[in-house]
């Protein structure tokens, strides 16, 4: 009797219950490619990876509670026998920089063709690394131009460009941060030379253009009309 080829294992990660079904739905056309599970955050995820242990995480890059990226930091540290795909509408080059350098080997498209995905996650599991040429150029540009300039902030710079972003006044960031307003004013020099800007304003595009996708965990939960106004101005 001939063994039956084992199947390769998926566990399909995103916070959408109609994205999971029709990507579900898809891999049903492989009759090697197997969906163990579903997770809709990102404690499932590590509950789940730890008790399927799949040959393959398929990873949204919006998931709920946990950023993605120590996601899969975790899963390279723990679970070095899953590989995750990164399954994504979001194509900005920070997410890809940091998936990249977080150890996944593959940043997709949520548009890709099934067949396309299929052979992706057969690759995968095989050991192949789906990083085209055009992605590591574009992970290497954001590196060495808004990811060096995010690394030169301190964590106090960090919060008075939220405040900034926010619309708060000199004033207003000093008693929220419990500092003066000649020290508010020294760590706004600081931040402007370290992001190359000349004022205000331009600090705060240069945050909504760079860091957009993540304005929630990097600039707050709270934004003001002051980032709508900035937001329509650099569309």
């Amino acid at each position: 009797m001939i063994p039956t080829q084992k199947k390769i294992t998926v566990l399909l990660a995103d916070d959408h219950p109609s994205m999971r079904a029709g990507i579900k739905e898809l891999l049903h056309q492989a009759d090697d490619i197997e969906v163990v599970g579903e997770a809709s955050n990102g404690q499932e995820v590590f509950e789940l990876v730890e008790k399927l242990k799949p040959n393959i995480l398929l990873l949204d890059l919006m998931m709920p509670e946990t950023r993605p990226a120590e996601i899969e930091k975790w899963v390279r540290q723990n679970y070095p026998e899953t590989v995750t795909l990164v399954l994504t509408s979001h194509d900005r080059d920070h997410y890809l920089a940091q998936m990249m350098d977080a150890g996944a080997v593959g940043y997709l498209d949520k548009k890709i063709e099934s067949n396309q995905l299929i052979d992706a996650i057969r690759r995968a599991v095989h050991g192949e690394i789906l990083f085209d040429n055009e992605q590591y150029l574009r992970a290497k540009n954001w590196k060495e131009g808004v990811g060096n300039k995010i690394n030169q902030l301190t964590i106090k710079e960090i919060e008075v460009l939220r405040l900034l972003a926010e619309g708060t006044s000199n004033e207003e960031i000093s008693a929220k941060l419990g500092i003066s307003v000649k020290t508010v004013s020294f760590h706004l020099t600081n931040i402007f030379s370290k992001l190359d800007v000349k004022s205000r304003q331009e600090a705060t595009i240069w945050a909504v253009r760079n860091l957009s996708d993540n304005l929630g965990k990097f600039l707050g939960k709270r934004l003001g009309i002051f980032l709508v106004v900035i937001w329509v101005e650099i569309l």
